[in-house]
């Protein structure tokens, strides 16, 4: 087996929750005005930095709200809130700032690799950037200060993505999750709280943010991750060693449906995609993590209809998937 902790790993991310001193916060901002002046300033000063798409929620179709929260670039209380909230997502996606969410500002970098030092590095110098211009809301015992209380302080969550087959077939996740809890962290699945792990997806990240320095939070979080890998590439080592041919039969007819199914829906479609990453993990198949990962991303129901131009019923995306897929697959043999 080839794998390696890079076949674990499919994304990182580091989020900061801030308030603007000078205006209420989101559940108390009713003075529209007062919310466009705030989207004004934050696109004037980061438009300093780099190239941002600004989108204002309400002049936002359902669509394109959808296809934007699949690339988690913005999340569902954003959407709900849409008649103050907007984001400013830079053109190469990496930066995503949620403006008047549950917090005047979610500001996020992602990064399709394991490095929390460069990712908080990068989201800490656009922080700076707005610090410099509009104050933020900070208390010298509380830090800063946030809607929800499990945000005070530092108002960082680092998280990290992870593909855990291994881990989540021998059961052996489950037993992890109270010593990630004593550590003060949480499990979810890829869209964040209340979702499943669908794809074996999880993230891992901080709950506490009160208490521990930045620099505290990113090495409990990257030490537990690294645990974790360390542990996943092992029960993948044994689900192999176990019954070799049973995991290469798996793996092959996960391939075999994804290369000729007439279609497919996003369920079973993720259900052999798993297979399939794991095939290319241990080498049985050709082909590179974020070659999947990206195909993933493409195949969510929004995604799609961008490809295709134009939005498509159930029945015509489930088929638009399964040709899609089949392409894609075949071209990485």
């Amino acid at each position: 087996m080839r794998a390696s902790f890079e076949d674990v790993v499919v994304s990182t991310r580091v989020r900061l929750a801030r308030n603007f001193a000078d205006y209420p916060f989101p559940n108390r901002l009713t003075d529209v005005g007062q919310a466009r002046e705030i989207v004004r300033l934050l696109a004037a000063e980061l438009n300093h930095t780099d190239t941002f798409d600004v989108y204002y929620m309400s002049s936002v179709s359902a669509e394109k709200a959808a296809f934007l929260k699949e690339r988690h670039l913005i999340s569902q209380d954003l959407i709900n809130n849409r008649r103050i909230s907007a984001a400013l997502v830079s053109r190469d996606e990496s930066i995503s700032v949620m403006i008047n969410e549950e917090d005047h500002v979610r500001e996020q970098y992602f990064l399709n690799e394991f490095n929390l030092k460069k990712v908080y590095e990068r989201i800490s110098g656009i922080d700076d950037i707005i610090s410099e211009s509009i104050p933020f809301a900070y208390d010298e015992a509380l830090g800063y200060l946030t809607a929800c209380p499990t945000n005070l302080g530092t108002g960082l969550r680092a998280s990290v993505m992870l593909f855990l087959p291994g881990l989540t077939r021998r059961s052996v996740m489950r037993k992890l999750m109270p010593y990630l809890t004593r550590l003060g962290l949480t499990v979810r699945g890829a869209f964040g709280e209340g979702s499943g792990t669908e794809g074996e997806l999880y993230q891992v990240s901080n709950e506490i943010t009160l208490g521990r320095s930045e620099d505290e939070i990113l090495k409990v979080v990257e030490d537990a991750v690294r645990l974790i890998a360390e542990f996943e590439l092992r029960e993948r080592q044994r689900l192999m060693e176990e019954d070799e041919v049973a995991f290469r039969d798996r793996v092959c007819r996960a391939y075999g449906i994804l290369t000729n199914c007439v279609r497919i829906d996003a369920h079973e479609f993720m259900l052999h995609m798993a297979d399939v990453k794991l095939g290319v993990a241990s080498g049985i198949l050709n082909g590179t993590m974020q070659e999947l990962n990206d195909l993933i991303v493409a195949m969510r129901p929004a995604n799609i209809n961008r490809l295709n131009g134009a939005p498509l019923g159930e029945r015509e995306r489930d088929v638009y998937r399964a040709e899609y897929t089949r392409k894609a697959l075949r071209a990485m043999q």
